[in-house]
C-alpha cells in the first residue's frame, strides 16, 4: 500500500469515528448530512461550493435500503442489491467536482444505481441524463427519483459503455463503475470542452479526468479507487442478474 493510499484510509477512518462520535445519538438527517459534508468531505480538501450545497441537500437515506439507513451518512460504501454499491459520499463529492460544472451543462451519468450520484448532479445543473444497464435498479431509481420531485433527471435501463448518442453532446460525462479501458463511444460523445471522469482498471483502478480539446483528449491522474467492474457487450462482463 502507497504513502498516499495509507494516508487517505486512515483519514477515512478517522472522519467517521469522529462522525460517529459527534452524532451517536441524534439522528436529524440535516444534522448527519452536515457532519457528512464539515467532517469527510469538506475535511479532505473538497471546495466547491455548489457540489457541498448539494451534498448538504440530497438525502442520501432515501437512497439506500432500509436496513443501511443507520449508515447513510458515514463515509462509505454501501450494498444497494444486484451485487451493486452506493459510492461513499467523498467519492461522489470528488467526481462531481472534477466535472468542473457550470449552470446549464448538460450531464451523462454511466451507472444509475440507487440514482443518488444522478440527485447530487441534478442539484447543480438542469440536464441531468442517467444509464443503468440492471433494469432493476433503473426502475427502482427512475420511481425514487420522481417520488422525490427530481425533474431534471432523463433515465433509461442500457448499456452505458454506448453512451446515449440521441442526447449528445454532454458537457460532462461521469462514469461510476471501472472498465479496462475508457470507451470510445463516451469521448465521441463529449462536447468540445467535455470533461469524462471515470474510474479505469481491474485489480488496480485510478479515477481519470479526460478532457477534449479539439481531436486531443487531455489525461489526468486523480486518485487510486476501487468500483464494481462496468459490465456489457463492451466489457466482456457479464450484467449481474
Amino acid at each position: 500500500m502507497t504513502r498516499r493510499v495509507l494516508t487517505a484510509s486512515l483519514a477515512a477512518l478517522a472522519s467517521l469515528l469522529a462522525f460517529h462520535a459527534a452524532f451517536a445519538e441524534d439522528f436529524d438527517d440535516a444534522k448527519w448530512r452536515d457532519a457528512m459534508v464539515r467532517l469527510t468531505i469538506e475535511a479532505r480538501g473538497v471546495k466547491d461550493g455548489h457540489v457541498l450545497a448539494a451534498m448538504r441537500k440530497v438525502p442520501r437515506h432515501e437512497f439506500v435500503p432500509p436496513a443501511q439507513r443507520r449508515l447513510a451518512y458515514s463515509d462509505t460504501p454501501l450494498p444497494i442489491g444486484h451485487d451493486q454499491t452506493i459510492s461513499q459520499p467523498y467519492i461522489v463529492a470528488f467526481m462531481t467536482e472534477a466535472l468542473k460544472l457550470k449552470p446549464g451543462d448538460k450531464v451523462l451519468e454511466i451507472g444509475t444505481g440507487s440514482g443518488y450520484q444522478a440527485a447530487v448532479l441534478a442539484a447543480i445543473t438542469d440536464k441531468v441524463f442517467t444509464i443503468e444497464i440492471v433494469c432493476g435498479l433503473a426502475k427502482e431509481a427512475d420511481a425514487r427519483l420522481k417520488r422525490l420531485g427530481y425533474k431534471n433527471v432523463t433515465g433509461k435501463c442500457g448499456d452505458g459503455y454506448k453512451g446515449w448518442k440521441e442526447h449528445a453532446p454532454f458537457d460532462a460525462i461521469i462514469v461510476t463503475a471501472a472498465p479496462d479501458h475508457v470507451p470510445k463511444p463516451l469521448v465521441d460523445q463529449l462536447a468540445e470542452g467535455g470533461r469524462l471522469v471515470m474510474p479505469v482498471g481491474r485489480m488496480f483502478q485510478e479515477l481519470v479526468r479526460l478532457t477534449k480539446n479539439g481531436a486531443e483528449l487531455k489525461k489526468e491522474s486523480l486518485l487510486p479507487v476501487r468500483f464494481v467492474p462496468m459490465t456489457g457487450e463492451g466489457t466482456g462482463v457479464p450484467v449481474p442478474e
